[in-house]
């Protein structure tokens, strides 16, 4: 039987931001196509490496979301993207990044007294 981790909730967390941001474009009807493409292909990812880590934890994972909630913070200026994408690509990194650095510290940080890893 598979027992789950204490961490799981922030996996499904990270899957919510995922889904809000793959849907960004519909729901707020972003006009400058490269908002699109990069709220599609984040949400993407990120959705693919929460329910990773939900099925099968792996630090990789994290260490991933961590990766596209840093690029949805940078991606405004570097894409230069409008007022409103940028706006919701910055909140939505910030919250990705908090959920996978809290994750990651549980890990690694936060650790049984014995030494072991659980997953």
């Amino acid at each position: 039987m598979h027992t789950l981790r204490r961490e799981w909730p922030l996996d499904l967390y990270k899957l919510v931001v995922g889904v809000f941001v793959f849907l960004s474009p519909w729901i707020f009807a972003f006009a400058y196509g490269l908002a699109r493409t990069d709220a599609w292909v984040s949400g993407l990812i990120l959705m693919a490496a929460s329910t990773a880590a939900l099925v099968a934890f792996h630090d990789w994972e994290e260490w991933l979301a961590l990766a596209v909630g840093l690029w949805l913070i940078a991606a405004p200026w570097i894409l230069r993207m409008p007022h409103l994408a940028a706006k919701i690509h910055i909140g939505a990194g910030l919250v990705c990044v908090y959920l996978a650095v809290l994750e990651l510290w549980m890990l690694h940080y936060n650790a049984p007294e014995d030494g072991r890893r659980r997953y």
